[in-house]
């Protein structure tokens, strides 16, 4: 955790959580973006929350607009805060307090609640997004930005050049400070440390309120703008000289490892959630849960432990370099490279191979399941064949570019 100073300034955060996540369906079929669960137990936006939390940052308001109801209940139930003490993790939908009209976009989401900001009156305000797969102490950024004197701090995050194309890529002037925001260039000039690396923004601001209210305000005038954070306000402030960038790299997670330092993803899409899944079930995963000094904060269904049943030749329960959530029951069937939800059954003969199941999804006996999203709720009946035939699967479900089978929440499996 970074010094007194970051720590002890009035600091609210701002959570923009009202993403559809149009390339994540059908597992927003009936939820936010924020809300689709994410190894086992959590959900996508916990890992925000818990960074914000384990800092010390304890009043937040979480911005919702899309499918909100499971996002809202997530949050009401798994982030209550001790009230006594001021803290509080608040969902706020869209008030139309500027008329009767949804977020026109990201800034125009802050815009829309800056009575909360003059409520709180802050000296500070940290905007994140809730949809990213990392780590991080942002009380460390904030004693940054608090000693850089910026009106806007943005994390960046050292990627390949070649990838440079498929962020907004910050370049560096004097100093920390900005030059330029670029939105996916297709060509840029490498970072002067490392020629063959950019910056890429990770979404995360911390701004000066002040800067922040005048910013917005501004933007809110200009009818050209699409009144996005990344698009608009930023630029706006690059040009005015008040950003300055903060390089994730040298973020200090308390018990972080050397293998999982510095891991952040982006899991926008079929293919990108899937793989982040998989970095999770390796011996020595890219991604460590087991962190204790920088736990992720949910809240879980009460389930009664794992189990594993039948021992029998050919009819085995067990699952092998998977995470096994509670409430699970291995019934005589195998698993390999895998991760299973709370209340998740595999029956005997079944097969479940580099897959990702959900909550209270049932693998019949002797179904084969391969290479697989499965929301919850979902009956795979015996004997059924799921990424083993991709024209099949193809006529029958959503299949990803990489061939990552997904099926939706109840989604009937024939």
């Amino acid at each position: 955790m970074g010094d007194n100073g970051a720590v002890a300034a009035r600091v609210l955060s701002i959570v923009l959580a009202g993403g559809e996540g149009k390339r994540l369906m059908p597992l927003t079929n009936d939820r936010a973006k924020p809300a689709v669960p994410f190894a086992g137990h959590y959900r996508l936006i916990d890992f925000v929350l818990s960074n914000l939390a384990n800092a010390g940052y304890l009043k937040i308001v979480v911005l919702t607009q899309y499918k909100s109801h499971s996002l809202d209940v997530h949050i009401s139930r798994a982030w209550r805060m001790s009230t006594i003490l001021g803290n509080y993790v608040s969902p706020v939908p869209a008030q139309m307090r500027r008329g009767p009209r949804w977020f026109a976009g990201s800034a125009d989401a802050i815009f829309q609640n800056l009575n909360i900001v003059g409520d709180e009156r802050p000296d500070y305000i940290c905007v994140f997004g809730a949809d990213h797969i990392y780590r991080m102490d942002p009380s460390q950024m904030m004693e940054h930005h608090i000693q850089s004197g910026a009106g806007v701090t943005v994390a960046g995050i050292r990627v390949p050049i070649s990838m440079a194309s498929q962020f907004g890529v910050i370049q560096p002037g004097p100093g920390t400070s900005i030059a330029s925001f670029l939105e996916k260039p297709t060509s840029v000039a490498g970072l002067r440390d490392a020629p063959d690396e950019v910056f890429a923004s990770m979404g995360n601001y911390i701004f000066s309120t002040d800067v922040l209210v005048e910013a917005l305000n501004e933007d809110a005038a200009n009818v050209s703008s699409h009144h996005d954070m990344g698009g608009d306000v930023i630029p706006m402030l690059v040009k005015s000289g008040h950003a300055h960038v903060y390089d994730f790299a040298i973020n200090e997670v308390p018990g972080a490892t050397d293998r999982d330092r510095g891991y952040w993803r982006d899991v926008g899409t079929l293919d990108s959630y899937y793989d982040a899944h998989m970095d999770l079930v390796s011996v020595h995963p890219v991604f460590n849960l087991y962190n204790r000094e920088w736990p992720i904060f949910t809240a879980s269904p009460q389930h009664p432990p794992a189990k594993f049943v039948f021992e029998d030749a050919g009819r085995t329960g067990r699952a092998v370099d998977s995470i096994v959530s509670p409430g699970v029951i291995v019934s005589g069937g195998c698993v390999r490279r895998s991760v299973l939800s709370p209340g998740v059954v595999v029956h005997s003969h079944a097969l479940v191979e580099d897959a990702v199941i959900m909550e209270d999804t049932v693998i019949g006996e002797g179904a084969v399941v391969r290479r697989a999203i499965i929301d919850k709720n979902v009956n795979v009946p015996p004997g059924a064949r799921i990424g083993a035939d991709r024209t099949e699967d193809e006529a029958r479900f959503t299949v990803s570019a990489n061939g990552v089978v997904a099926i939706g929440k109840a989604e009937k499996v024939i």
